[in-house]
């Protein structure tokens, strides 16, 4: 359904994304983890044309046998809400607060068909109970600021699936939220994915909450993708050594949605911090903050094919320990 190749997108001549290969097939969901700055948002606001104006972008990214690179603004904006939907980070910034949530999920769907009044507010009150929301009435008829933030972003997934969309794009979208409803986000989303079999592209900087939500996960970070695979086999058997001290800066992953927020006491940290744009060494993005670097990370550092359906680009791998 959606395919990346040779992706590449610069800023100021700084490079910030460089992805050789990324799929998601029908149905599939694919978790996007790596620390914040990693480029995680850069790679799907892409998908959807909406990468900075600022930003260079050449490749392919092909969706549903079209290309979607180069495409008119026209063409993109009637791609984006009825075949991809995207839930954002913060609903406080995506959500007008001017305008009552009704309006708001009719402007989806009026945008993308000719459904007339009696149609729209049918398929509005559809989706609130698809994202398992109380008391339409109240809820269309509120601003929202009368919404709890976990009321705030089920409406925001609301108006992503209001066209039915064969893939969501999911960044961060638990980010403002409390520990108390995460869970109950993380689920409704993984639910709403499989009953409606949409694809997913999920983007988190927390392992466990990718593990839990994805069957895939490709790991990122300084634009590059280091490693892909399905999602428990990455987290069990990690070949990478990034992804290795992700999951020791997330030892306490959780496996329902019921653990997310769990208290898992002391966490080990990863040492230094992601470089800002520009600042990334050669070879190795992660060499300058890995314990475990060798000379041959100063170089390129091509992907590697294991087991058929793992990949990962790492010089000195966890698999070469004996």
């Amino acid at each position: 359904m959606l395919t990346i190749r040779d992706l590449k997108i610069t800023i100021a001549g700084h490079s910030v994304a460089e992805v050789e290969t990324l799929d998601v097939a029908a149905g599939q969901r694919l978790g996007l983890v790596g620390e914040s700055g990693s480029g995680k948002s850069m790679i799907v606001m892409s998908i959807l044309g909406l990468q900075p104006k600022s930003a260079s972008i050449t490749g392919s990214i092909n969706f549903n046998g079209q290309e979607l690179i180069g495409l008119s603004d026209k063409k993109m904006a009637d791609i984006r809400g009825r075949l991809i939907g995207l839930v954002p980070q913060d609903p406080t910034k995506s959500l007008d607060p001017t305008m009552r949530v009704g309006k708001q999920i009719a402007e989806a769907i009026v945008l993308h068909s000719n459904a007339g009044k009696k149609q729209i507010d049918q398929r509005m009150r559809e989706l609130i109970a698809n994202v398992r929301l109380p008391d339409p009435n109240r809820i269309l008829g509120s601003y929202p600021h009368q919404l709890s933030g976990g009321q705030q972003q089920r409406v925001l997934i609301a108006i992503a699936i209001a066209c039915n969309p064969v893939l969501l794009i999911a960044d961060e979208p638990t980010t403002a939220l409390d520990v108390t409803v995460q869970g109950e986000i993380l689920q409704l989303i993984l639910t709403l994915s499989r009953e409606l079999g949409m694809g997913l592209v999920f983007v988190s900087h927390e392992l466990g909450v990718v593990r839990y939500v994805c069957d895939e996960i490709a790991v990122i970070y300084g634009g590059h993708v280091f490693e892909t695979g399905p999602a428990d086999a990455v987290v069990n058997t990690p070949l990478h050594r990034y992804t290795q001290a992700l999951i020791s800066a997330n030892i306490a992953m959780p496996k329902t949605a019921a653990d997310i927020g769990r208290d898992a006491g002391a966490l080990q940290s990863i040492d230094g911090s992601v470089p800002a744009l520009g600042g990334f060494p050669d070879g190795c993005r992660f060499r300058n903050r890995c314990v475990h670097e060798i000379p041959a990370c100063g170089a390129a550092v091509p992907m590697q094919t294991v087991d058929g359906n793992r990949r990962h680009r790492c010089c000195n791998p966890i698999s070469r320990e004996g």
